[in-house]
Parts: structure tokens; sequence; C-alpha cells
């Protein structure tokens, strides 16, 4: 790969600049090969919630868990939970206990092995410490600068 700068003027570019940019590349590839299966990353989030649950959660968990990814918020994430029901696949119940379906169950797996190519497209050339690093000073900057972030 070639960098735009070199070593000695990439210390100087700004965090923010590349952070921003990393995050459209990232967010924009991932949102647009969703989509080509017929489905929102928040739509993959929710779905991944209940599939991987190893108990049975309600829409209030999942919907108070995912509001905040990517400053989605609690409405987005409702209408996004209901166009998951919407679709088949998941089913809640009168307590409001979200289940995945067979269909949903199915679609899910197609989704999780489109997330796994898309990690490796993403990781590609970068070792787990380079990983572990960039994440690391990442949340440092976060920290230095005031910012909370968690992501479970």
């Amino acid at each position: 790969m070639e960098y735009s700068h070199s070593d000695a003027e990439l210390v100087q570019q700004p965090i923010g600049y590349w952070s921003w940019a990393a995050y459209n590349a990232v967010v924009s590839r991932t949102r647009g090969a969703l989509a080509g299966i017929g489905t929102t990353q928040p739509q993959w989030w929710v779905l991944a919630q209940v599939a991987r649950a190893e108990s049975v959660k309600t829409r209030a968990e999942v919907s108070g868990l995912l509001r905040n990814y990517l400053d989605t918020g609690p409405e987005v994430m409702e209408s996004e939970i209901d166009r998951t029901i919407a679709q088949g696949w998941l089913a809640e119940d009168a307590q409001g206990h979200l289940g995945i379906t067979a269909e949903g169950r199915a679609f899910y797996e197609k989704a999780a092995a489109l997330q796994d190519e898309l990690w490796a497209e993403r990781h590609a050339g970068i070792s787990d410490e380079e990983y572990l690093t960039t994440l690391k000073v990442l949340q440092r900057f976060i920290h230095n600068t005031g910012g909370s972030a968690w992501h479970h």
C-alpha cells in the first residue's frame, strides 16, 4: 500500500480527519454490502443481538443497547426493530420478547457470512497487534478529549 504522506508528515496529520475518513469508508462499505442482500446496518445489529443472545431479549433491551450505535437514536432503532419484524426475521410476543424465526435464522447466517467477508477485507494486511494498538490509540484519543464510548 502507498501511504498519503511520509512518516514524518503523517505524524503531523489531524486525527479528526483520518478517523472521520476511516469511519466513512468502513461504514459506507458495510452499509452498501448489507443493502446488497436486502438489509440495513441497524437491522443487522438487531438480528445479531437476538440470534446470538444466550437468553431471550426484550425489544427494550435490544433498543436500549443499540440506540447509541453511530448516533442512531431510539426512534430509529424502534423503527428498525419494527422493520426486522415486518421482514419476518423476528417475532415479538405480548411482553416484548423478541425471537428469531426460521426465515430470520437463515437470513442471519447469510448476513453473518457477509460480515465475516467484510471483516477479512478490512483487516487485510493488518496484524492483530496493529489492530489492538489502533483501538487502544483511538480509545486514548476519546479519553483525552473527555469523550466516552463503549461497545459491548
